[in-house]
């Protein structure tokens, strides 16, 4: 793949993006609690802000997606994301800095990324031919998954040496690298065919209709939907749990979440091997059925050597959680038609995503009234029985998903 210059500039330009939007998950919260002294509901808000946007713009976003060129929505979109982050450290400067604003910035960055992540998806098989579709995926996931090892440890470094806000500053400057490099990508995908007459209901409601009559898509739907609670839930309330209950520094928090974003990198590098050795269907049910209950083992985290239980807990998570993802991406690729590819994923996202949250607003409730540690059982608790979802469908009597709808 390192032959194709396009994909290597999309390539490079999400990896400088991820790295950025990697350092902004840790430090936001770190500056939202450390500065701000922001209590575990508004650290939770603020998470989940930033996926609200799927909730109220998803399903229309998929349509106008499918209505024009993929590339230069998302040079407009890492152009606002810039903008947007931008906007934190210069409040800061001028000691205007506020809760609101954070909240604000996440939800009009959230926007964006709504936009970004549909018309990368859908962009992705117009680049690459089918058989080169899993190795990219792989190596998105893959890249994605290593920004997330470096960027919590970034994150701690910078706030420990220079204060959470050039942490965020960070990020502005990754995603104008990431625009930069998506401008000079030379392929010029032919533009979508417009339907005569359009009209947008119409479009959205053939999306959701391919979905909901789908047993795949269906199922790893409403799986992805009930898994995001519990997972987003619990990290929504993670860097509160460390910093207050367990008692680490900022330094300390970033190294741990890196350690634990291992599991991605990992899971990333086995997807394919793990379709070829059990089928992609049993490969998706070992992934997620098999790796998510792990996740209980990170609310008996605490310091001294129970500080391994979560990364232990975080890597077998991430493993499973990327490799199922890019087994799905591939699937979800290949198995729908191109011209309903960018509904088809909004109309999964809007659950799957927006799930999020909802997650977060459980877990912050829960952390204000129960204490953040009960929170976190009650999270992972969710997350380790949201795998059975998948036990409903066909995929648990196929070795492989099929190709095409049958």
């Amino acid at each position: 793949m390192l032959w194709h210059r396009d994909f290597r500039l999309l390539w490079i330009g999400q990896a400088s993006s991820q790295l950025g939007s990697s350092v902004t998950s840790v430090a936001m919260p770190l500056l939202a609690v450390a500065t701000l002294n922001a209590t575990a509901f508004e650290a939770a808000m603020l998470y989940a802000a930033s996926w609200l946007p799927w909730l109220i713009i998803g399903l229309p976003a998929g349509a106008w997606v499918d209505r024009l060129r993929r590339r230069p929505v998302m040079v407009a979109c890492d152009t606002a994301s810039m903008l947007l982050f931008f906007s934190v450290p210069v409040a800061a400067w001028l000691d205007m800095l506020t809760i609101g604003h954070l909240i604000a910035v996440a939800l009009a960055a959230g926007t964006a990324a709504v936009f970004f992540q549909t018309a990368c998806q859908a962009y992705l098989p117009s680049l690459l031919d089918k058989q080169a579709l899993p190795e990219g995926n792989t190596k998105l996931h893959g890249t994605e998954s290593a920004m997330q090892i470096a960027g919590p440890g970034v994150a701690g470094l910078l706030a420990q040496l220079a204060g959470a806000v050039t942490a965020v500053l960070l990020d502005a400057l990754s995603f104008a690298a990431s625009a930069l490099c998506l401008w000079a990508i030379r392929f010029r995908e032919p533009r979508q065919p417009r339907p005569v007459a359009a009209n947008l209901s119409r479009e959205i409601a053939e999306g959701i209709r391919f979905v909901a009559r789908d047993p795949y898509l269906r199922v790893l739907t409403a799986f992805g939907a009930v898994s995001n609670i519990g997972l987003i839930g619990y990290q929504s309330i993670l860097v509160v749990f460390l910093v207050r209950d367990v008692g680490l520094s900022a330094g300390m928090v970033g190294g741990l979440l890196a350690a634990t974003s291992c599991g991605g990198v990992l899971g990333a590098a086995a997807a394919t091997r793990i379709s070829l050795r059990f089928g992609t269907a049993r490969g998706m049910l070992l992934c997620n059925v098999g790796a998510l209950p792990f996740g209980l083992l990170i609310p008996l985290t605490d310091s001294g050597p129970r500080l391994g239980l979560l990364v232990a807990g975080g890597l077998v998570i991430g493993v499973g959680v990327v490799a199922g993802n890019v087994i799905k991406g591939v699937f979800r690729q290949q198995y729908t038609p191109p011209h309903l590819l960018g509904r088809v994923l909004v109309s999964m996202q809007f659950l799957n995503l927006g799930a999020i949250p909802l997650g977060g607003l459980i877990a912050g409730t829960l952390g204000s009234t129960l204490g953040v540690r009960p929170a976190m059982w009650i999270m992972t608790a969710g997350l380790a029985l949201a795998g059975l979802i998948l036990l409903i469908g066909p995929m648990r009597h196929q070795r492989d998903l099929p190709e095409r709808p049958e």
